[in-house]
């Protein structure tokens, strides 16, 4: 039995394991992998401390943290139930179940699916959600980056020196990503940003050719060998199906980040704080870790 069980290790579940482990409770974190979404990020110029830190580092620097205190993690694990049985939790995994007196959600989120024709058909061969991870496998090739925010122009940002052109395909009339990101794009001479546009299709015969867009009511066809989605996250938290959860699935917290379970509590990207940022979701983090020791200190069972 465990004082505390944190499902996850992205920013919100690295600073609730650092807070709690220092709180003296008996911890276990479960996780896919360490750094979350946040692993996947190009470059980080909003995080306090850093003027600047890539995502890998960052990863490793959470990583680091936690080994210094001991931390105890199963690595790689993903939760697949959770219940509440009485006065205590019980969380099921890909590989076991876990008994807690309290758990913490942090599974974050993953790539939203642009679902055109061709997206299944040609990811991984062409079709990616990660520039961090396959940006140099398109090095001299032309692709196309989907979405308007942070995470498109963070990929476009990456990709400026690896691809020749790079089109910004944005189906708002202006992008909606940092005015900083925004200024470095415009910048750039290789980069063409395409508002105003929808993508309809993907196509190409064993790796990606070209896509079909409309760009204000007009169809065009671009050719190019890649095709980076960037258009939102989608929270994991089909295998909480005990909690509530608003219309976009995030799980719902109340300011203490307790979920409408007792004993549930959930911090960052998987809930619904208003902004997903790395930083927010750490400070998330720690307010659930401190939640759950006030809770365990009134709660003796």
């Amino acid at each position: 039995m465990h004082d505390l069980i944190i499902a996850g290790a992205g920013p919100a579940g690295i600073t609730a394991s650092i807070y709690a482990v220092r709180k003296r409770m008996n911890l276990l974190v479960i996780s896919r992998d360490i750094g979350g979404q946040a692993a996947l990020s190009g470059e980080i110029a909003n995080y306090t401390g850093y003027q600047f830190i890539s995502g890998p580092e960052l990863a490793l620097k959470f990583q680091e943290h936690i080994n210094a205190f001991g931390v105890k993690l199963k690595l790689p694990e993903e939760a697949r139930d959770i219940k509440r049985e009485d006065n205590r939790i019980r969380l099921f995994t890909d590989k076991g179940e876990y008994l807690a007196r309290t758990v913490i959600i942090a599974t974050g989120s993953h790539p939203r699916l642009l679902n055109v024709r061709g997206e299944r058909e040609f990811k991984n061969k062409g079709v990616t959600y990660c520039a961090t991870c396959d940006g140099p496998l398109f090095k001299d090739k032309a692709i196309a980056i989907i979405g308007g925010g942070n995470s498109a122009l963070d990929a476009a940002l990456q990709m400026i020196n690896i691809s020749p052109k790079i089109y910004i395909i944005d189906i708002s009339p202006q992008l909606s990503a940092d005015s900083i990101m925004i200024e470095k794009v415009l910048k750039s001479t290789n980069i063409e940003i395409l508002n105003n546009t929808k993508v309809e299709r993907i196509y190409g015969d064993i790796f990606v050719k070209g896509i079909e867009v409309e760009k204000d009511g007009r169809p065009l066809d671009l050719k190019l060998q890649g095709v980076f989605i960037e258009i939102g996250l989608i929270p994991n938290s089909d295998f909480a199906k005990v909690v509530k959860k608003n219309n976009s699935e995030e799980i719902i917290i109340d300011h203490s980040n307790q979920t409408s379970v007792e004993g549930i509590f959930a911090c960052g990207d998987v809930t619904n704080v208003q902004e997903k940022q790395i930083i927010v979701a750490c400070g998330e983090g720690a307010k659930a870790a401190l939640s759950v020791f006030n809770y365990l200190s009134v709660h003796n069972y």
